[in-house]
């Protein structure tokens, strides 16, 4: 599982893989409080992309990014047109 250094890497590779395949892409944030960690794990069961951090300043890149991805993977354009190559 490859941990991104540089949330730039990890927000291409992140799209990349989600415009590969957009019906098997899951996006999973897990804070852990004890260690101050932050994870956001993109993966399409083949690949799995993570990104880590204990800085207060990624957390809006973080959720700003995982809002952009929520909100690709609710449009209804992408969706019919995944089904249609289905």
């Amino acid at each position: 599982m490859p941990h991104f250094q540089a949330w730039e890497e990890f927000t291409r590779a992140a799209e990349k893989l989600y415009h590969a395949d957009p019906m098997k892409v899951r996006v999973v944030l897990k804070y852990r409080h004890c260690d101050g960690n932050l994870c956001i794990k993109v993966t399409d069961d083949v690949a799995c992309l993570l990104y880590r951090t204990d800085q207060a300043q990624d957390v809006k890149k973080i959720e700003k990014f995982h809002s952009q991805l929520m909100r690709l993977m609710v449009a209804k354009e992408s969706r019919s047109a995944a089904m249609e190559t289905d």
